[in-house]
């Protein structure tokens, strides 16, 4: 038998409604679907209680993920996630424009096309000449749109090395 709590702080509120957990807070709410067997949740005195009676690894294990979940998603409510990006060139001066929910990467290694990285519904992007500034209450979201980022400036028959120009996290927040 397994069981992890996530104490919420006072201006935290968790509701659960069968398998879907709502966490509502100062930034906003979140709600998410864990169904998975054997793994129950309940909500009580200021905590969140996820328990098992099964003493399999996997099931125990999986505990411990939907704990890490929750946790992120009080965190998210009360605090919100900012991930910081540095825009590294060596010879091209890199552009950036947002583009609604894309940033559009223009001028990166002088290529004439322009790349584009998707920015996720419920990010915000603060885009400046040197860094971008993503931030919302849902942590893989934000880590997502940094990801994609990344992605997009990566550079392919090239010797790493040498050509060290793209987008980078730089800090997480």
């Amino acid at each position: 038998m397994a069981t992890r709590n996530v104490t919420l702080s006072p201006s935290v509120k968790a509701e659960i409604t069968g398998n879907t957990i709502k966490i509502s807070g100062p930034k906003g709410e979140l709600k998410r679907d864990f169904r998975y067997p054997w793994v129950v949740m309940s909500v009580s005195e200021g905590e969140v209680i996820i328990s098992t009676e099964s003493t399999k690894k996997l099931i125990v294990a999986m505990v411990g993920t939907i704990t890490a979940h929750i946790a992120n998603m009080c965190k998210g409510v009360e605090n919100g996630f900012e991930y910081h990006m540095k825009v590294v060139y060596n010879h091209f001066p890199i552009q950036l424009k947002l583009i609604g929910n894309e940033l559009e990467i223009h001028n990166f290694l002088g290529e004439k096309k322009s790349r584009f990285a998707k920015i996720e519904p419920g990010v915000s992007a603060k885009v400046g000449n040197e860094e971008i500034v993503l931030f919302g209450i849902n942590k893989e979201l934000v880590g997502l749109s940094a990801a994609n980022i990344e992605h997009a400036t990566k550079i392919r028959n090239r010797d790493p090395r040498v050509f060290q120009d793209g987008i980078y996290i730089i800090k997480r927040e």
